[in-house]
Order: structure tokens, then sequence, then C-alpha cells
């Protein structure tokens, strides 16, 4: 007699295929200090831990929260586009997420501020149907708010990689704080260096100087990684740094160069409709 469903004897329907999902996280910047419960929770529940980490003893930290934990920097290579390496890190951890794991990738500061390879992956992981989930973690830019003691919203603040601004035609508001990054690499077109040298620094200093005097004051910054370290913060004159040595984790701060310039039609247009208001 062949059994019916709910009988005791009929077979288990099978489980449904696991589905993969992927979760990008950032530690931040300072070991042990900065990483989130909602960060740590998703390296903890993860099937495999993808790890973008430039240093050991950080990589050793996280191996504590998780048995697997697999790093991407060996995709790196002297002569290599960064570009091709990103994309290998994306093309490993979708074939994990592809295979039904909970992956997640841990990247240094925030794992969406100056990270090309977690926008894409989670960009790829939607577009195929999957769960995709970026947490968010303190950036280099945080702390660099924190130790300077800049506030961004007392004059204002423009952000930009220096290559780009380099690259193209970009409108600079000497007014505010300009907050330059990756100036140990500016000018590199290649994607292939690791850093460039005082000539490239010169093409950003000729530039920059229809804006600013090279007298003028720039701090160079690089945020704690290890909780025994302080932030590196350097004072220098804008002329002098193309000889200075830099490298891709500094920051490149200059401070306001003239002061802000009133929009006296704008604030009359807005008195206008402040005294209609309290006619009214």
């Amino acid at each position: 007699m062949t059994a019916t469903t709910g009988s005791p004897d009929a077979p288990a329907p099978a489980a449904p295929p696991a589905r993969g999902r992927i979760a990008c996280v950032g530690l931040g910047m300072t070991l042990g200090s900065h990483l989130t419960p909602l960060a740590r929770s998703q390296i903890e529940q993860a099937d495999v831990v993808f790890a973008a980490l430039s240093d050991g003893i950080v990589e050793m930290w996280l191996e504590r929260m998780h048995p697997d934990v697999r790093s991407l920097q060996g995709y790196y290579a002297e002569g290599k586009s960064r570009l091709t390496t990103y994309r290998e890190w994306v093309d490993v951890m979708m074939a994990e997420v592809r295979a039904g794991k909970k992956v997640c990738g841990v990247f240094y500061g925030h794992p969406g501020v100056f990270a090309w390879s977690p926008h894409k992956i989670i960009e790829v992981a939607r577009a195929e149907g999957f769960q995709a989930h970026m947490e968010p973690g303190i950036s280099a830019e945080d702390c660099l708010y924190a130790d300077l003691g800049i506030d961004p919203g007392r004059f204002g603040c423009q952000h930009f990689e220096a290559s780009q601004l380099l690259f193209y035609k970009r409108r600079i508001d000497a007014s505010g704080y300009l907050m330059l990054w990756q100036v140990g690499l500016v000018g590199d077109l290649s994607l292939k260096k690791f850093s460039t040298g005082p000539a490239y620094r010169q093409v950003l200093v000729d530039l920059l100087s229809e804006d600013y005097p090279l007298s003028h004051g720039v701090i160079v910054y690089r945020a704690a990684t290890l909780p025994i370290e302080r932030p590196r913060i350097r004072h220098l004159l804008l002329g002098d740094l193309p000889q200075v040595e830099l490298t891709a984790e500094e920051t490149v701060v200059l401070p306001p160069a003239e002061p802000l310039k009133q929009n006296a039609a704008i604030r009359k247009r807005l008195a206008a409709l402040d005294a209609i208001s309290a006619a009214t």
C-alpha cells in the first residue's frame, strides 16, 4: 500500500537549499575600539569571513571572533592594477554567496568610504537576487574631525580623492576646509603603483596654488590604528608638500584660506519672507 502524505512512513520533505547572503562591515580605524555590536554580530554569524586588512595583528584579532577568516591581501601584486585585485575580491566572495554561504566582508574604517569592492559586491549580489547589506563603521574622516578639532558645519568641507582633483575640472571653495585623500598615490593613472613621487605632488601643489598661497598652512593626518598609537599630525606649508613623504593612508587638510562672503541678495530675499511671515 502506497504511503499517503502525512503518514508515519512518508519521507520528510526536502529542506530548501540554503540561500547565500553578503554583509560588508567596517572595523573602524582603531583596533578593538570602533567595532560596533552589529558589525561584530555579522562577523560571528557568518559561515565565512573575508578580510581586506593589511595588518597581521588585526587579522589575528579577527580570527578570535571567527574560525574561518580568509585574507584578501594575497590578491595584490606589484605591477598589477588595483582594480583587477578588487574585481577578484568580488569574484571570490560571490562564489561563496552563490554556494549558499553567509558571507561577511571585513574592511577598515567604513566599508563604503574609499572602498570599491564593498559597493560592487552588494550591487552584484542584489542584481542576482541575494540579500546584501552594508554595516557602517567609524571612518578616517570621523577620526579626523575628532583629532583635529574640526566641525564640518562651521565653514563647510570639500572632500576629493587627490587624483580625481587632477584628472577632472573641479571647483574649489577656499573659504571652507579642503580634505584631500590618498595624496601619496596622486596622479597614478595606471592603478598599479603603491606610491608616487615628489614630481606628482608638485602637479597637485601647482593646481592648488591657483586658490591658495604657497605659504598657506596645511595638515597631514593619519588616524591611529592601534590603541597604543597616537594619530599622526604634521603641520607644514603648502609649498613644501612635494618634498614630504606621504603614504596612501594619510590625508592632507587645507584649512580655509579666505573668509566666508555674505550673499546680500539672498539675505534680502529671506528678510522679506520673514517680514511676510511675521505679518500673517
